[in-house]
């Protein structure tokens, strides 16, 4: 009797062993990923969207304000031509009724103090390391420049965001202009509803079609316009 039950044991630790493993579950990013139109939209791969730092936040931006409706517009690394030759590329836009929303993606950690007044803001981490970083303020506004002239459309019609990640603190965050927001990525969802509930309606679905057909040609930049300007930028600074 106790063979028959050695047996027996043995034989169902044999089957337990040889069933195949269960199957791995894909990451939450990637399963994120999967549901979004971003690849689409900026032409960066899986990898390159998961595994960048700077392409990651912009994909999370992207993703909440895709939450929103299909009738907000939604463009992604816009590489638009400026007068002398060179390129302004813009991390994100929304094209809605209510006007169009740029946003400045800093997919940052630290402390963040900022002052729209000023050219230089700091990055602190603890231990005392500390960074300076171009006013991404200032960079966006040059950003709405550029698109008001392209468009033709007067400053009122641009709101200007700038989106931190959730693993930073804004410790001191001084803005003056009210078309301005600087916000962390987790406030934006609630931030962006309640401003556009606020203000007018300024396009009709028409207008948003053809503002979004006409900065669509300036996406999906080939490598030699990166390169390029990546290039400008090193000469010329922020």
């Amino acid at each position: 009797m106790e063979i028959i039950l050695i047996f027996l044991l043995v034989v169902g630790l044999c089957k337990k062993f040889s069933v195949a493993p269960p199957k791995q579950k894909k990451p939450k990013r990637y399963n994120r990923y999967q549901r979004t139109a971003y690849n689409d939209a900026s032409g960066n791969s899986v990898f390159d969207t998961l595994f960048d730092d700077g392409n990651f936040g912009e994909f999370l931006i992207y993703s909440c304000l895709e939450d929103l409706g299909e009738q907000h517009k939604l463009l992604t690394n816009v590489y638009l031509p400026k007068g002398d030759g060179t390129t302004t590329e813009i991390d994100l836009i929304m094209i809605s009724a209510t006007g169009i929303y740029v946003f400045e993606s800093k997919n940052y950690s630290g402390w963040i103090f900022g002052d729209e007044n000023s050219r230089y803001w700091k990055q602190i981490f603890r231990g005392g390391r500390h960074f300076q970083f171009y006013n991404p303020i200032w960079q966006n506004k040059k950003h709405i420049s550029v698109l008001k002239q392209h468009l033709g459309l007067g400053d009122e019609v641009f709101h200007n965001y700038i989106v931190f990640s959730e693993r930073c603190f804004l410790k001191k965050m001084l803005v003056y202009s009210p078309e301005v927001k600087v916000m962390n990525r987790d406030e934006l969802a609630c931030e962006i509803v309640e401003d556009m509930t606020q203000r007018p309606e300024i396009f009709t679905p028409l207008e948003i079609e053809q503002i979004y057909n006409e900065l669509s040609r300036y996406t999906l930049a080939d490598d030699e316009t990166k390169q390029a300007h990546v290039d400008a930028m090193k000469w010329r600074g922020p």
